[in-house]
């Protein structure tokens, strides 16, 4: 049989978590077409991976990539870091369904201006990411509080009933068009006031779709243990899988408290399908919240619409300067964007450890001066936790961006090196691999990755900034 590619000789990581390889893999037709020690065949194009690791692509779980798949379609900041698949649509903002009555509320200014939301229906939404093939596969959440918007004046309390109505309708039509799921995030001031009834009337239409709910929950501070509840609550009623997203213990106050979290979470996989993501660095970053200035947490601001000269600083700075308050100099930076210095290492790495823990970047791609995240969060796992502390072994972390991604998001046929499965592999050194974007300069590619293919095309080297455009639109149960 004549191949389209072999990979000979590398060391497979299956992204079943099972250990390592050597074997030849072949692709043809976008699949993958045979795993073995020895393949006696010809191929169009032929690889030596003697020393190197292959995977499967990276899953980004968790992104706000929704319209940067659409007017930025080459994706190096992704693709570079072995990135083959992303999940858009977390924290209740999506690009679609959306219909604005003026400028995007906050959060949902985050993905864009006005201008950019184009996509009333999620029909919409998925012909836009066909026609741009974007470098990277596309699976799509809608937001709980982009569906509010569309039929509540004033976000600011909870919807009616016929307002309710409204919204499940939608989000069912969504479904139906194949997104994945729907997302929340209840901390947010523009969804803080649904009540615990209105997001459950909307998890019981993802239930019964086979749909999965992830959730930002209502608050990642000292009330933690109670809003986790809340979502095991209406995941559980509604009979929808749950995913806690970038779970944390944020303020200094809860720092060591992720073994109580991941017990409270393990207690509740006893009796239903929970899971959660977490980005691999002790910072967060948003848009700047009023509740979050403390004392206690130093912030970063990325950028400021009032004053974009102040961009690049520490809000003590900022505040330094203008002889005023910590929360006086926020005020005054409104909107803008922060970096919180908010986690403590030890429950980071926790988290990350836990086995029901995917990696998500949750980086902002519109933010002038991005989180690290952005670039850096695969790489990082793979360098500073797996190479570096040891927190788990090469398998394991490969398994946390690959197999368990695909199982908890319901992607066929991806996440692992099987036969008939497509296509999405990254080739990297595991001694060289390496992040390099840093909060001080956050816009650098990693190191140590060799080649990455999606859907069998041949989509990024180093050095080649114009990547492959082979990505798809993965709709919810599609082979």
């Amino acid at each position: 049989m004549q191949y389209d590619t072999l990979i000979q000789n590398a060391l497979v990581l299956d992204g079943t978590g099972g250990g390592v390889f050597r074997a030849n893999v072949a692709i043809a037709s976008g699949k993958i077409a045979a795993v073995a020690p020895h393949l006696e065949a010809s191929a169009n194009h032929t690889v030596d991976a003697e020393g190197l690791c292959l995977a499967p692509g990276f899953i980004d779980v968790h992104t706000h990539d929704d319209l940067n798949v659409i007017h930025n379609p080459h994706m190096l900041e992704k693709i570079s870091q072995g990135v083959t698949t992303v999940i858009v649509g977390n924290c209740g903002i999506s690009a679609s369904p959306v219909t604005l009555a003026g400028d995007p509320p906050d959060p949902l200014s985050l993905l864009g201006d006005n201008a950019q939301f184009q996509y009333p229906h999620f029909a919409n939404y998925v012909s836009a990411v066909q026609a741009a093939q974007p470098s990277v596969n596309v699976g799509a959440l809608v937001g709980h509080t982009a569906i509010r918007n569309n039929h509540m004046a004033r976000l600011d309390r909870a919807a009616t009933d016929a307002e309710l109505a409204a919204m499940t309708g939608q989000l069912q039509e969504a479904l139906q068009d194949g997104a994945l799921g729907m997302s929340s995030g209840l901390a947010y001031a523009s969804a803080k006031q649904s009540t615990t009834d209105e997001v459950l009337a909307m998890v019981k239409i993802l239930g019964e779709a086979g749909a999965v709910y992830t959730t930002h929950l209502r608050t990642e501070f000292d009330g933690v243990l109670e809003a986790m509840n809340e979502a095991f609550y209406t995941s559980h009623t509604g009979k929808a899988p749950l995913i806690i997203s970038h779970l944390k213990c944020a303020g200094k106050g809860n720092w060591g408290r992720s073994t109580e979290l991941l017990q409270h979470l393990e207690g509740a996989a006893r009796t239903q399908k929970v899971a959660c993501d977490c980005y691999p660095y002790a910072a967060s970053s948003s848009t700047l919240d009023l509740a979050q200035v403390t004392e206690d947490t130093d912030i970063f601001i990325t950028w400021s619409e009032p004053h974009p000269e102040h961009a690049g600083k520490m809000l003590g700075t900022i505040a330094a300067e203008w002889q005023v308050s910590l929360l006086q100099a926020a005020e005054r930076l409104q909107p803008a964007g922060a970096v919180y210095y908010c986690m403590s290492e030890q429950d980071v790495e926790n988290i990350l450890r836990y086995p029901r823990t995917m990696v998500g970047s949750d980086g902002l791609p519109n933010d002038p001066h991005p989180h690290p995240r952005l670039w850096g969060a695969f790489p990082r796992v793979l360098a500073h936790y797996c190479r570096e502390r040891k927190i788990f072994d090469l398998a394991t972390a490969i398994h946390k961006m690959t197999g368990l991604s695909a199982a908890e998001f319901r992607l066929p046929h991806r996440g692992e090196i099987r036969a008939g499965y497509w296509a999405d592999l990254v080739l990297f050194d595991a001694e060289k691999i390496q992040d390099t974007a840093t909060f001080a300069n956050p816009k650098q590619v990693a190191t140590g990755i060799q080649s990455v293919w999606v859907n069998g095309e041949l989509s990024y080297v180093p050095g080649q900034y114009k990547t492959g455009r082979n990505g798809q639109f993965l709709s919810r149960c599609q082979s």
